[in-house]
Order: C-alpha cells, then sequence, then structure tokens
C-alpha cells in the first residue's frame, strides 16, 4: 500500500517539477530578451550617481509591480556600448556648468566597460562586483586635483546623490585611502544585496503571472491527474495479476477494455501513462503515431470545454500553487523521495 502512495507522491512531484521548470525557461527567456537585470543595475546607478531625471522621476521603481511598465517597456536607464578599453587617463568630473543628466553615469561606466558586450547598442553588464566599483571610485578620485576630497567637492556641487554617502564613508575611514576603498567596496554590496530583494519580489510577480498561464494553457488539473496516477497503478496491479494465472483479474481487465482486445488495449495504456496523458488537454499537444512522423495537433475546443467546467478550477488552482513554489523547491523534494544524491553531499 505504501508503494501506492509513493507512486502518486513521485508522479506529482514530477509534474510540477517539469512544469516549473517550463515557467523558469519562460521567464529567464523574457528576462533575457528585456535585459531586466542590466537595466535594473544601471536604474539604480542613475538614481544614485546622477539623481532622478529632468522630470524629476526616479529610474528605479520603487515598487515591484511598477517595475512593468518602467523597465522593460519604456526609458533605457543603460548607457551606450563602447568596444574601447577604459582610458588609461582618467577624465575628470564635469562642472556644474557642464553637467548633463547622466555626466557621472558615463564616466563611471568608462571605468568598467571591459568586461561589456554589445546587446542592442546599449550595455549588457548585469552585475559589478563592489570590489570593481571601489577602484573606480578610486580612479575617479585620482583624476581630481585633491583626490578624494575634490571628488566629494564635486559630487557636492553637482547634487549627486552619491555624494552623501561616500562622505560618510571617508569621515568614518578618518581619510585613510585603504579604509575608504574597503569602506566603499562594503557599502556597494549591501546596496547590491538590496537591489537583489527589489529584483526577487519582481521575479515572484513575473513567475506568478507566467504560472497562471501555463496552469490554463495546459489545463492541468491536479486532482484529476492524482486520481489518473492511481488508476494506472491499479491497472498495472490487474496486469500483474493477470500474468500470475489470475482468472478473476483476467475478466474485469476484459470488462475494462469492453472496445478493444485485451492484449491491445494493455498495450496502449502502458504505453500512455498519466505523465504523457496530462499534458494531451494542451491547447495545442503533440501527437506520435505508432507509424509516421510526430504531428501537431489543436485541441482549442477540448481545451476551452476543460477550462470553462467548473469543476476543474479546484485542481487548477492547486496546480498554480505548486508552481509557485518554483522548480528548485520541487527538484528537492523528488531528489528526497526517489533517493537521488546531490553532487554536493
Amino acid at each position: 500500500m505504501l508503494s501506492v502512495y509513493l507512486d502518486l507522491g513521485v508522479g506529482l512531484v514530477l509534474s510540477f517539477l517539469l512544469l516549473s521548470l517550463l515557467v523558469s525557461g519562460v521567464n529567464e527567456a523574457v528576462v533575457r530578451l528585456t535585459a531586466v537585470r542590466s537595466k535594473f543595475l544601471w536604474a539604480y546607478l542613475r538614481d544614485t550617481m546622477d539623481g532622478s531625471d529632468d522630470q524629476g522621476k526616479a529610474w528605479l521603481p520603487a515598487k515591484a509591480t511598477d517595475v512593468f511598465a518602467a523597465l522593460p517597456f519604456k526609458r533605457d536607464p543603460r548607457p551606450e556600448h563602447s568596444d574601447q578599453p577604459a582610458p588609461a587617463e582618467v577624465q575628470a568630473m564635469p562642472t556644474q556648468e557642464g553637467r548633463t543628466d547622466d555626466a557621472m553615469t558615463k564616466l563611471f561606466y568608462e571605468r568598467v566597460r571591459e568586461i561589456d558586450h554589445p546587446k542592442t547598442g546599449r550595455t549588457s553588464i548585469s552585475d559589478i562586483p563592489p570590489g570593481r566599483f571601489a577602484v573606480a571610485m578610486m580612479e575617479m578620485a585620482s583624476a581630481e586635483k585633491d583626490g578624494v576630497d575634490g571628488l566629494l567637492a564635486k559630487l557636492k556641487d553637482l547634487k549627486s546623490p552619491l555624494h552623501g554617502h561616500l562622505q560618510g564613508l571617508w569621515d568614518g575611514a578618518q581619510r585613510d585611502m585603504e579604509r575608504f576603498r574597503v569602506g566603499v567596496e562594503g557599502w556597494f554590496d549591501t546596496e547590491m544585496q538590496r537591489l537583489s530583494m527589489l529584483y526577487r519580489r519582481y521575479v515572484k510577480w513575473v513567475v506568478a503571472v507566467l504560472g497562471l498561464l501555463v496552469t490554463l494553457l495546459f489545463s492541468m488539473d491536479a486532482l484529476e491527474y492524482a486520481k489518473t496516477l492511481l488508476r494506472d497503478n491499479a491497472f498495472r496491479v490487474g496486469v500483474s495479476a493477470v500474468a500470475g494465472g489470475s482468472t478473476e483479474a483476467y475478466g474485469e481487465l476484459k470488462e475494462q477494455c469492453t472496445s478493444q482486445q485485451p492484449v491491445t488495449c494493455i498495450t496502449e495504456t502502458l504505453s500512455s501513462p498519466a505523465l504523457v496523458k496530462v499534458f494531451d488537454h494542451a491547447i495545442v499537444s503533440v501527437v506520435i503515431p505508432e507509424e509516421g512522423d510526430p504531428g501537431i495537433s489543436w485541441n482549442g475546443a477540448v481545451w476551452w470545454d476543460r477550462l470553462t467546467t467548473l469543476s476543474h478550477w479546484p485542481g487548477y488552482l492547486l496546480t498554480f500553487v505548486g508552481l509557485l513554489f518554483g522548480a528548485p523547491f520541487w527538484w528537492d523534494i523528488f531528489r528526497r523521495l526517489t533517493g537521488i544524491r546531490s553532487r554536493r553531499s
């Protein structure tokens, strides 16, 4: 009896794992297509170095829901890509008269563009190590006449939000360059952690939307699927009993396969397990005939009929909630149930 529930658990976990992997794959494709990671980083850098735009709007959205309207589709905060290495001589910061709304961002990009590669004419840098950020600040300070004091004076003159952060770090380091560099590195690392939290909240919204779409497009009813798994298990027990010579089991099997010969019925059933059947209800399914090449079948009418049947919606809700846990969660459960060991252990 324990094996029945184990088969049921493994089947459900495997289906959730496959659908979660599909959601994760689509999410990664959307993220790469819209370059959201890079836009998150450079929106933060623009807000921190140059402040808001000429209309007084921040580049980085304050709420995760605002990201859908701001970063992927509207203004692009990334600087233009350059295939040239960082110049040997660091340019001095502009004065208030020569300031533009992205002067500091462009100056900083010059110091880190060695790790860049083009993507639609804009930078694709989506991660800057804290140590590299600190070195870039040191290089920019070296171009000023008074070093760090000169850099802070110009930041204050430009009304850059970065001035307050660096001024506090400089005072805390007691004007020691090495302590100041370590402080800048630690501060930027903390800021990247805060930015990652906002990005994760954004990703949760995207995963929730994609999970709902996948659930509905595949019309995946988890309760119905669990029942199908139990039926498959009972069917295989019946086949095993027939193979052992049970005439009673053969009679039950013959009643179940009334439309065709028992041998043909057994072959077709065993070759179409529950995991395969669950994808037969998608709006588009792949048909693999006994002979010939696979084909694509349109199931629009059947799919819509399932979608509008209220009795399936509790199962849809269960599937949707399951997908919210994500592929890593279901892979860990699947690994524990099957005894697969991770390489780390």
